[in-house]
């Protein structure tokens, strides 16, 4: 990596420059509009869902309190006891089957309680839409995956999860016509059919939604704030190496200067260490 890499400036985007592919507007937009957010759910299942409850965007889980924990971008259940939860990722995931795997564990945990029975456990889709190309090597715009079991393939091993990755980075004719106008949307805000034009409008209507502004500028400022944390924490780590550096190199010039070596000059800097 070049040093220009190294310094420039990570770009953050104003309120008016945001689409439906920023994960804010992605969660906002689908969290208030149900119909919109069960159709791209249909569109991409391919199947008719149940009846949606109460939909959350951004909603966390943490099952311990020093475990690492999952926000997921829109989460929802319907009324066929069926969970969804669907995530906007702009970049490549370089491990995104894994990251797939823990929002997985994360969902079933979160479901049963303690005494609880397995087969409790809700059916779940893990949707994940993909702006850059997911693998590399195959050229696919959809992957459904699902458990089974190598041997026989044809066995029936339902345990109720599936994951499909989208992404409008591929080449083979895999998707139907109104999937293609989607994607075809995620690349280039082309408004091909009736559900991105409705889309688009919401994305539109956005730029006048005061509230989801105010919120998008204390989450630009409340992130900021943290990687200055994070930076004014990394150079004071790096002051402390430096000086203990120092202190190292001092004691051991002194000892140079005193012809002292072998197992007595070993002593003697293990004595000044357990002093501290």
């Amino acid at each position: 990596m070049s040093n220009q890499n190294h310094t420039e400036k990570r770009h953050i985007k104003s309120y008016e420059e945001l689409e439906f592919t920023d994960d804010f507007l992605f969660c906002k937009i689908l969290e208030n509009n149900v119909d919109l957010c069960r159709e791209l759910t249909e569109l991409i299942l391919g199947r008719k869902i149940g009846k949606i409850l109460p939909l959350e965007s951004q909603k966390s889980i943490e099952i311990t309190a020093d475990g690492k924990g999952v926000r997921f971008d829109v989460y929802m259940e319907d009324d066929d006891q069926t969970i969804y939860d669907i995530e906007m990722q702009q970049a490549r995931e370089q491990d995104l089957p894994k990251r797939m795997r823990y929002y997985q564990g994360m969902i079933d945990l979160n479901q049963l309680e303690r005494g609880a029975k397995y087969a409790e456990l809700k059916n779940s889709y893990i949707i994940f839409i993909c702006c850059e190309k997911p693998f590399p090597e195959s050229s696919r715009h959809i992957y459904c995956i699902k458990n089974v079991c190598v041997e026989d393939p044809l066995l029936n091993y339902s345990d109720g999860t599936s994951k499909v990755i989208l992404t409008p980075v591929g080449e083979e004719d895999d998707v139907s016509d109104e999937m293609k106008q989607f994607l075809r949307y995620l690349n280039d805000r082309s408004t091909g059919s009736e559900l991105t034009r409705r889309l688009q409008m919401k994305v539109d209507e956005s730029r006048q939604h005061k509230r989801w502004r105010v919120e998008y500028m204390t989450l630009l400022e409340r992130d900021e704030k943290m990687r200055q944390e994070g930076r004014e924490e990394g150079r004071e780590e790096g002051r402390e190496e430096g000086r203990e550096e120092g202190r190292e190199e001092g004691r051991e010039e002194i000892l140079d200067l005193l012809c002292i070596t072998g197992k007595e000059r070993e002593e003697i800097l293990a004595k000044i260490e357990k002093k501290g």
